[in-house]
């Protein structure tokens, strides 16, 4: 499955809420922090896929 990409649009307690990036997309996927990569912030690129999300440069 995938791979889809997103940027972390802003972090709020236990959850980041990520932005899709290879479609046209307004809406915000809200993840679970204990799913995404413990280094990352507001602007972070993550590439997911087969249900994992990594950082991507």
């Amino acid at each position: 499955m995938g791979p889809y990409y997103y940027v972390v649009e802003r972090i709020s307690g236990d959850y980041g809420f990520l932005k899709r990036t290879d479609i046209q997309d307004k809406d915000l996927l809200q993840v679970a922090m204990a799913l995404l990569p413990s280094d990352i912030d507001e602007g972070t690129k993550l590439k997911w896929e087969n249900l994992v999300y990594t950082i991507i440069d």
